[in-house]
């Protein structure tokens, strides 16, 4: 199996992500995973936000109709915003713990 930072280096390199990578992230993340592997998410998701990857369709599109657009800036903006609060996450992970020397808010 493929490492998350694999899988990305890959769709970021071709511009897409294939359902199969996906599912396959998916189930990595909710395993053991690195910061690289954390932070290469991170990247793939502005990515995809950006519309610099595309995601491979589950199901076959007609037309899209006003709704469905709408829907589809909504779960881009979600991906956005999941992508930031990981990033914000990651680096408060990241932080070392306060010290005497360095003033903690609240404290």
């Amino acid at each position: 199996m493929a490492l998350i930072k694999e899988i990305v280096q890959e769709a970021l390199t071709i511009g897409f992500l294939s359902v199969v990578d996906e599912d396959q992230l998916r189930s990595q993340l909710q395993g053991n995973y690195d910061s690289e592997d954390l932070d290469a998410w991170i990247v793939l998701q502005r990515a995809i936000a950006a519309g610099d990857v595309k995601l491979e369709s589950r199901r076959k599109k007609a037309s899209l109709s006003p709704k469905a657009k709408d829907t589809s800036s909504s779960i881009k903006l979600a991906y956005q915003m999941a992508a930031e609060l990981a990033y914000a996450a990651a680096v408060a992970l990241t932080m070392t713990k306060n010290t005497k020397d360095q003033p903690s808010l609240g404290a």
